[in-house]
């Protein structure tokens, strides 16, 4: 439904209704009562639908659901600081809880440098990976009380890598079905012309490349340490010569 709605410049919930084979009464029901769809859209004063994240390139609105939002290239252009003032900024703008008792900004920190070498080792392998989109902190309303917090994305060509990061060097299978949970809210946000890939880092963890099965699912989640992070873009995305 999502698509559908970012698919037009405004469209009424019985058109909606009509095009998705649904009841005007089942299109209502998830306009607005589902805190997640009601999150990503409005309706305007003639009642017509627009999305607030737009599903093409660049992803007009996904900034203001978001700690950092911004290209490769320009996260690689900032030095840590004012990468770092900017996240802390758009966290409180998001709603997200900056208490760093339990280490928050260190594990900010530690991704930030994962990804800087992630994105170092895909220079060096010749990829053109500067005009990707990527966020840190995506805001994401799973119920009215309820927000969640996925930690990385990037946006790749048809791609969304979701990437959980843990301060960790074992596999800890609540960990895993964390990573995988982001997974459905993000297809609907990005839309059908992309596949969501969720995986868990490691950022303790050396030479780490692996699957895991989520629980009550024959699915996996890639799981790499923060040195072997290329190998699950490259899964994908194909750059080393076989």
């Amino acid at each position: 439904m999502y698509a559908l709605i970012c698919a037009n410049d405004g469209i009424k919930a019985k058109d909606l209704a009509r095009e998705l084979g649904l009841t005007r009464k089942q299109v209502n029901q998830y306009l607005y009562t589902y805190p997640f769809v009601r999150d990503l859209c409005y309706h305007d004063e003639d009642y017509l639908w627009h999305g607030l994240i737009r599903q093409c390139v660049p992803h007009d609105g996904l900034r203001e659901y978001s700690g950092w939002y911004g290209l490769v290239s320009e996260f690689l252009a900032q030095s840590q600081d004012e990468w770092f003032n900017e996240l802390l900024a758009g966290c409180a703008a998001i709603g997200r809880n900056l208490n760093d008792t339990h280490g928050l900004f260190h594990s900010f920190l530690d991704a930030r440098q994962t990804m800087v070498t992630l994105f170092d080792d895909l220079h060096d392998a010749g990829v053109r990976c500067d005009g990707w989109e990527l966020v840190f902190e995506l805001r994401i309303k799973r119920s009215k009380w309820i927000r969640i917090y996925a930690d990385v994305l990037v946006i790749a060509p048809d791609y969304v890598f979701s990437l959980e990061f843990k301060m960790k060097d074992v596999i800890d299978q609540d960990e895993v079905d964390q990573a995988a949970k982001y997974a459905p809210y993000l297809e609907v946000v990005f839309g059908p012309d992309y596949e969501v890939i969720p995986a868990l880092v490691l950022t303790r963890a050396c030479d780490l490349y692996t699957h895991h099965l989520i629980s009550g699912s024959t699915a996996e989640v890639s799981v790499a340490s923060g040195d072997m992070l290329f190998n699950v873009f490259d899964e994908y995305l194909r750059f080393l010569k076989q």
